[in-house]
């Protein structure tokens, strides 16, 4: 009896294909692996892009190889990109996970133009799929000051609850992404072994921050956020751990081993907090960026202004927060309007 095709044995043409990881004339790893690899440490050690859009990033740029076996990277070109978007897109990629990909591989390319003497970025003309906008969950504003003020809570007294107001409020306070946060330094370092890329600068109230794209942008910090800062940094020092390197040392938030705090750290401390003072709703530390952007659209109407703020390279990116405070002033007019709502029949 003939076998099932799903379960036919590899022939002497599979055995043979070539292998997008290996170097098909030594079978040693392909020199774009070591390429991808510099790429994605920068990508972590400068940018402080978490380990979890790292790992994802290194998935794209092999999934593009693996469009192309034995062709390097530096060889494709436009038409080669689109081929392989559609490649991706035809084994099932979502749209939001395509675009994720596109920006991979933008992004690399970006990198490595200039080392590879290459005219164009080939992925630099070519769009992502249109993904379907969902509405950001934002805090009300009573939920916002519930969790920032500790509501039915004792105030922070132990050096790793003065880390996390201090966290938190600056989250809240300047729309900063979490990446954005935990690679803020106390102070601008240049230094051997670390250079500052993003820092508070307490007495003027402001946070320099690299965002996306490496573009830098200084948002103001309010004055609860500035006390609870100053608050954390009484007591900073006590938790590093006197064997630490250059980035501990300079780190704006430590975790409890002495080293720069991880994003996954914060996560689970917003979370705890928020149970413990009875929100209904998982947060998270993008809720906070979503709940700046809300809030002060509702109060200043510029949206200009925050696109600034959040580091938005394109407005329409901002506008989606418009809603949001459309459905804040529905709210509103339900509430307060006598005709705004129909009687229900008995």
């Amino acid at each position: 009896m003939n076998a099932r095709p799903g379960n036919r044995r590899p022939g002497p043409a599979s055995a043979t294909r070539p292998d997008p990881d290996r170097d098909p004339s030594t079978g040693d790893a392909a020199p774009d692996d070591a390429l991808a690899e510099a790429w994605l440490s920068e990508l972590g050690a400068q940018q402080r892009y978490s380990g979890h859009t790292i790992a994802a990033y290194r998935r794209d740029l092999r999934a593009l190889r693996r469009c192309f076996p034995g062709q390097p990277l530096d060889a494709l070109g436009e038409a080669q990109i689109r081929q392989a978007l559609g490649r991706l897109h035809a084994s099932g990629l979502q749209p939001r996970s395509l675009a994720r990909a596109l920006a991979a591989w933008r992004s690399y390319y970006e990198w490595r133009a200039p080392a590879a003497g290459l005219t164009r970025n080939p992925a630099h003309g070519v769009r992502a799929p249109r993904i379907p906008h969902s509405l950001p969950k934002a805090l009300s504003v009573d939920q916002a000051q519930a969790l920032l003020d500790r509501s039915h809570l004792p105030p922070a007294e132990t050096p790793v609850e003065r880390r996390d107001m201090a966290m938190f409020e600056i989250l809240y306070s300047g729309g900063l992404r979490l990446s954005e946060l935990v690679g803020l330094d106390w102070r601008p370092v240049r230094a051997p072994g670390h250079v500052s890329h993003s820092w508070i600068l307490a007495d003027e109230g402001e946070a320099v921050v690299r965002g996306k794209g490496g573009k830098t942008r200084i948002v103001p910090l309010g004055r609860q956020a500035l006390a609870a800062l100053r608050a954390w940094l009484a007591v900073r020092d006590g938790m590093l751990n006197p064997k630490s390197g250059e980035d501990a040392r300079a780190a704006l938030f430590l975790g409890e081993r002495g080293q720069r705090i991880g994003p996954r750290v914060v996560q689970l401390r917003l979370q705890a907090l928020a149970q413990r003072v009875g929100l209904p709703l998982h947060v998270h530390p993008h809720s906070l960026r979503h709940s700046f952007a809300s809030h002060l659209l509702q109060s200043a109407q510029d949206l200009r202004a925050v696109q600034e703020l959040l580091g938005h390279a394109n407005i329409s990116t901002t506008q989606i927060y418009t809603r949001l405070d459309f459905q804040h002033l529905a709210a509103s007019y339900d509430q307060a309007h006598p005709r705004a709502r129909r009687k229900t029949e008995d």
